[in-house]
């Protein structure tokens, strides 16, 4: 997941910064980056909504880094 380092670095932010987000410790989200585990649905959720961008960006499915449209239908 190299791009997840690569988004957290284009807003010059650090590890430790993300993992608190995602409500992890800096080690864990340092896994994530090194592809040593992988994240959870939520924290991808999460990411991508931060980083204005879909998961499908996240996870290499496209090299479309534009977020889709909001749902009508949401769960907040």
């Amino acid at each position: 997941m190299n791009r997840i380092r690569d988004l957290r670095e284009d807003k010059d932010l650090t590890q430790h910064e993300i993992a608190k987000i995602l409500n992890i410790s800096q080690q864990q989200y340092s896994r994530y980056e090194n592809e040593l585990c992988e994240m959870t649905y939520d924290q991808l959720i999460t990411l991508a909504k931060y980083y204005h961008t879909s998961i499908d960006y996240i996870l290499y499915l496209t090299d479309e880094r534009k977020s889709y449209p909001k749902s009508i239908i949401t769960k907040e």
